[in-house]
C-alpha cells in the first residue's frame, strides 16, 4: 500500500473508526486517541492490509485498540478512582487561575472541573484544585508527562469555555 492510498483510506475511514472506537468507550476524548493509535499500528502494518477488505480490517484493529484500552490497568485505576480525592491531598489553593479566580469563586471552579469528562476531570482537579505538579498526577495515575500535559491543556481549554460561559450568564 503507497502513502497515498493510506493517506485516502485514512480520510475514508476516518470516522468509522472513531465511532467504533467511541461506541466501546463511551469517551469522545479516548476514541480520538484510540483512532490515532489505531491508523498508527494499520500504518506499521499497512503491508498486512487486504486491499478488498480495508473496512473490516480497520474495524478490527479499532476494536482491538479499544479493548484493550478497557482491559487496561491504567482505565481500571481511572475506573475506580471515582470521585474520592486522595487522602493526603493539600487543600485546595485561593488562586487556581488568573482568569477564573479573578472572576469566579472556588464553589463555580469546582463544579466546572466536576463538568469535565475523563481523563481531563481528574487531572484538571489534581492540578488546579489539589495544586500537584504535572510529574506527581504522572506517578499518581501512572501516566507519562507528556500525557498529564496535554491532558492539561485539553481541560484548561474546555474550562475556559466553561467558566466563560458562566461569566456571560451572570451579567
Amino acid at each position: 500500500m503507497t502513502e497515498k492510498q493510506f493517506q485516502e483510506m485514512i480520510v475514508q475511514y476516518q470516522r468509522l473508526v472513531f465511532s467504533v472506537c467511541l461506541q466501546f468507550t463511551g469517551d469522545a476524548a479516548q476514541a480520538e486517541d484510540l483512532t490515532q493509535e489505531t491508523f498508527l499500528s494499520a500504518y506499521l502494518h499497512r503491508d498486512s492490509c487486504p486491499p478488498e477488505a480495508a473496512r473490516p480490517w480497520l474495524c478490527r484493529i479499532a476494536a482491538n485498540k479499544a479493548k484493550d484500552y478497557l482491559k487496561s490497568a491504567w482505565h481500571r485505576k481511572v475506573s475506580g478512582f471515582g470521585d474520592d480525592y486522595p487522602p493526603d491531598a493539600p487543600e485546595p489553593a485561593a488562586d487556581v487561575e488568573n482568569l477564573a479566580a479573578a472572576r469566579l469563586g472556588e464553589a463555580q471552579i469546582k463544579q466546572a472541573i466536576d463538568s469535565l469528562n475523563e481523563p481531563y476531570r481528574k487531572v484538571a482537579m489534581l492540578f488546579f484544585l489539589r495544586q500537584y505538579t504535572v510529574n506527581e498526577i504522572g506517578q499518581l495515575l501512572g501516566r507519562p508527562p507528556k500525557t498529564i500535559h496535554t491532558q492539561l491543556g485539553r481541560a484548561r481549554g474546555q474550562l475556559r469555555l466553561l467558566l466563560t460561559a458562566q461569566k456571560g450568564e451572570q451579567i
